[in-house]
């Protein structure tokens, strides 16, 4: 699900050029130059928590296998005609871009609620690999309904890990993604190898066996949200929806040859979002099957999802570090790239520094296992927030001229602050975010109605703003 270093790879082949400006044609690359950061972006540390808590929320067979093929189809398809297609027309990073239409005001504030809800994704992922180094500790391990810190060693453990990951990542990006490149496949491994071991653990000797380990499905734990095909098909599409309808991986795309490059997504989304996910489920699925786990649910309490026991129990040592490594790799970066949009807000201090606070935000969140365990909910949320402000660039894009207004308008008339991109992002995420709250409604089924409500919001007020 995580590809949040996958900007500052391509910035580093780009060194660092281009940031406000068009990317030549020398520098265009090739499909082959996103294939394999895709592919390995998207099976990290979050997908050892995502897996699992399918599980939680007593999906069936047919929901999870068919309904992730759908929608992480649907996600290809958003990064191919979307996403893609602008970027290539372009060639701007989506910060740039934002600027033109938005003014930098407005930019600041994009920049500020990315920032903290890439802490949050990074205190989950330091969460999952505390689950990992707690193991050879004996450590207690959080559980579903866990928000508060289980006990002293599970603070030191995470505390620990978080000053290490956040120095690391202050220290600069270059080491951060030559070693993401190199853990990609070992984690990727990992996955498969998890996969392997748990089926036969399970005595699965067919493919009607692999079927019956979800069946009809089931009742979701307690304190979890019942998934249905419709929960999986939407959640999946848009749980990356910040990056493709979103617009953030306009940055990447910059680069690309042509927009037929935004199919290498394909490989992300499964080997990643349907191998490493299905793979971590079968994981979990084993450890259901304990006499701990019967007993917990005999009780009326949720089996805890801790992916270091989970990976351990099938593969071993090699288990724990995958892991760690997974993890680390989506943590590092994303506590990097916190610190590059909070360093946007105040820019006169050092990089170094906005970094280590950013990382000893995540560090604290990651103390809180509420992040790593309600991480379907959060992530429903981090794309309901951001994807409406992608919606404003489609809309122009594709339909600015024949609605009459004027593109990249805070540029043309030097303006910081365009009313109209407030009103429209305001009005979308408020209208749709009350009717999820009364109505109860997964936020991810209102996602697609609050960015296509952005857009064109965005192109009324244009019309008229514009003029006065």
């Amino acid at each position: 699900m995580s590809q949040f270093n996958i900007e500052e790879e391509i910035e580093e082949i780009a060194r660092g050029e281009f940031e406000r400006e068009p990317v030549p044609q020398r520098s265009w690359k090739g499909w082959k130059s996103f294939l394999g950061m895709y592919a390995g972006e998207h099976a990290a540390g979050t997908e050892f928590m995502i897996g699992p808590l399918f599980l939680t929320a007593g999906v069936s067979a047919f929901d999870l296998i068919v309904g992730l093929l759908i929608g992480n189809l649907l996600a290809v398809l958003s990064w191919r005609f979307l996403t893609a297609e602008i970027a290539v027309k372009n060639r701007l990073t989506l910060y740039y871009h934002l600027e033109k239409i938005c003014g930098k005001k407005l930019v600041t504030t994009y920049n500020l609620a990315n920032g903290v809800l890439f802490c949050f994704l990074a205190g989950a992922m330091i969460t999952v690999s505390a689950t990992a180094v707690g193991v050879p500790f004996d450590m207690e391990m959080p559980k579903l309904t866990d928000t508060m810190p289980n006990g002293a060693t599970w603070v030191i453990i995470v505390i620990s890990i978080g000053t290490i990951i956040s120095l690391i990542a202050a220290k600069g990006y270059d080491t951060v993604s030559q070693a993401a490149n190199w853990m990609s496949p070992i984690i990727v491994l990992a996955f498969l190898a998890c996969g392997i071991v748990a089926l036969k653990q399970l005595g699965v000797k067919s493919f009607g066996d692999f079927w019956d380990i979800w069946g009809e499905g089931s009742n979701p734990f307690p304190g979890q949200e019942k998934f249905t095909f419709w929960h999986v098909v939407l959640w999946s599409w848009f749980c990356n929806a910040a990056m493709h309808i979103g617009m953030s991986d306009l940055t990447v795309f910059r680069f690309a040859k042509s927009s037929a490059s935004g199919w290498t997504t394909a490989a992300g989304m499964y080997v990643g979002h349907y191998m490493a996910w299905i793979a971590a489920a079968l994981l979990y699925a084993v450890y259901l099957k304990t006499p701990e786990a019967q007993a917990l649910l005999s009780n009326g309490e949720a089996p805890p999802v801790a992916p270091g026991p989970l990976a351990n129990n099938a593969i071993g040592i090699f288990g724990i570090i995958a892991v760690i490594l997974a993890g680390w790799t989506t943590a590092n970066p994303t506590i990097y790239r916190a610190g590059l949009a909070f360093q946007a807000i105040i820019p006169k201090v050092s990089t170094f520094w906005v970094t280590i606070i950013t990382g000893s935000i995540a560090t604290i969140a990651g103390i809180f296992p509420a992040f790593a365990m309600k991480l379907l909910g959060f992530v429903a949320l981090y794309g309901f927030i951001l994807a409406p402000i992608g919606a404003i660039i489609v809309f122009e894009h594709f339909y600015g001229k024949k609605a009459g207004i004027i593109p990249f308008y805070a540029e043309i008339k030097k303006i910081n602050f365009n009313l109209s991109v407030l009103l429209a992002w305001g009005l979308s995420f408020g209208i749709f975010y009350f009717v999820s709250e009364q109505y109860d409604v997964f936020l991810s089924f209102v996602t697609l109605p609050a960015w296509i409500s952005s857009g064109v919001l965005y192109l009324i007020f244009s019309r008229f703003l514009q003029k006065s």
